[in-house]
C-alpha cells in the first residue's frame, strides 16, 4: 500500500469534531506515563458501566474459559480488563505521538535473536501475535527494533485513517502495510524474507476454519497459519507482550520458531497453536480482548454460546 498522505478534504467541516478529540487526546497524551495509566483505568471502570453488550459478551468468555473460577473473581478479571482496554486507549495515542526515545524506555524485549537469525536466514517470518489490549503500543516498540509488515484493514473515516496509519509506520519507515484480503502480496513478502504480524486467534467463521478445542471449547480456527507458512516458505514465530505490573513498561518476547509446522494435518496445526494461545492467554488474562465473541461460530448442531443482542 501507498505511504498515508494528508488531503486538504481533512479540513472539511465533518472532521472537525475528529479533529478536537484527537486535538484532546494528543494533550492528554503528553501527562507522566504512570498519570496515563491511573486515568485509562478510570476510563476503564466508566466503560465498565456504560458497554453493557460488551461487557456481558466479556463476562461470557471469562465463564466459559474460566469455569473453575469462582463468579466474584470473574467479576473481579473482568474489572481488571476492562481498565485494561481503558489503558490502552491511551497506549494507542503514546504509540502515535511520543517521541522514539521516550517510548523506546518502555520496551523490554527478549529473544529479538530469533527475528534477526530469520533474516540472515533469508527467511520470512509469521510473527504469530494475539489480540491483547497492548497491540497496539507492542507492535510500535517492535517495530522500533525490527522490520514488521502488518496485515491492515481501512478504516471507514479518512481522517481516522491518516492518523492511525501514519501513527503506525512512523517507528520504521521500512515496514509496508499488507491488505488484509492480499493473500498473494502477503506471500511475495515472506518469499522476500520479510516478517509479517499476523493473529490467528480470532473467529473469522466456519468457512475457512476448522474446529479444535480452545479453553476445552470447540473454536472455529483458521487454517491460514499452516497455508501460509507452506507457501510463503516462512517460519512460525510466536510473539507476546504484557504491560508490566510494577510501571515500568512493557515485556515483549519473541518465542523461538515453531519445529516441525506445518505439521501432518490441519487439525495438528491448529490444535496447538490454540494450545499456545491458551497458555498464553493464561499469563495475563487481565490484557486479552475479551470482548470478542470467539466462539460465534459453532459446529454443526450444537447451541449458540451468546445471548441474542440486545436493541
Amino acid at each position: 500500500m501507498d505511504r498515508p498522505r494528508f488531503r486538504a478534504v481533512f479540513f472539511h467541516p465533518r472532521f472537525w469534531l475528529l479533529w478536537l478529540g484527537l486535538g484532546l487526546l494528543w494533550l492528554i497524551t503528553q501527562l507522566p506515563y504512570r498519570a496515563l495509566l491511573t486515568i485509562g483505568r478510570l476510563l476503564g471502570a466508566g466503560m465498565y458501566r456504560v458497554a453493557g453488550e460488551r461487557r456481558r459478551i466479556a463476562a461470557r468468555n471469562l465463564e466459559l474459559c474460566f469455569p473453575e473460577m469462582s463468579a466474584k473473581a470473574r467479576k473481579q478479571l473482568l474489572k481488571e480488563n476492562f481498565a485494561s482496554t481503558g489503558i490502552a486507549f491511551f497506549e494507542m495515542a503514546m504509540s502515535w505521538w511520543w517521541s522514539r526515545q521516550r517510548l523506546a524506555r518502555l520496551a523490554h524485549v527478549e529473544g529479538l535473536e530469533h527475528l534477526k537469525q530469520a533474516q540472515l536466514d533469508g527467511k520470512g517470518v509469521i510473527l504469530m501475535a494475539l489480540h491483547f489490549t497492548t497491540l497496539e503500543i507492542g507492535a510500535a516498540l517492535l517495530g522500533q527494533k525490527h522490520t514488521i509488515d502488518g496485515m491492515y484493514r481501512e478504516h471507514g473515516n479518512a481522517l481516522f485513517d491518516f492518523v492511525q496509519r501514519r501513527g503506525r509506520e512512523r517507528h520504521n519507515l521500512d515496514s509496508l502495510a499488507v491488505e488484509r484480503e492480499d493473500v498473494r502480496g502477503m506471500l511475495k513478502l515472506l518469499r522476500a524474507g520479510r516478517a509479517i504480524w499476523y493473529a490467528p486467534d480470532q473467529d473469522y467463521g466456519a468457512k475457512q476454519s476448522i474446529f479444535v478445542p480452545l479453553f476445552g471449547i470447540q473454536a472455529a480456527t483458521v487454517t491460514a497459519t499452516s497455508k501460509f507458512a507452506k507457501l510463503g516458505k516462512a517460519l512460525v514465530v510466536p510473539f507476546t507482550q504484557e504491560r508490566l505490573a510494577d510501571g515500568s513498561g512493557y515485556r515483549l518476547v519473541i518465542h523461538p520458531p515453531l519445529e516441525d509446522f506445518p505439521g501432518e494435518s490441519d487439525e495438528i496445526d491448529c490444535l496447538r497453536i490454540n494450545q499456545w494461545v491458551e497458555a498464553s492467554v493464561r499469563e495475563c488474562p487481565e490484557q486479552y480482548l475479551w470482548t470478542h465473541r470467539r466462539f460465534k461460530s459453532r459446529p454443526p448442531g450444537e447451541p449458540k454460546l451468546y445471548e441474542k443482542r440486545r436493541r
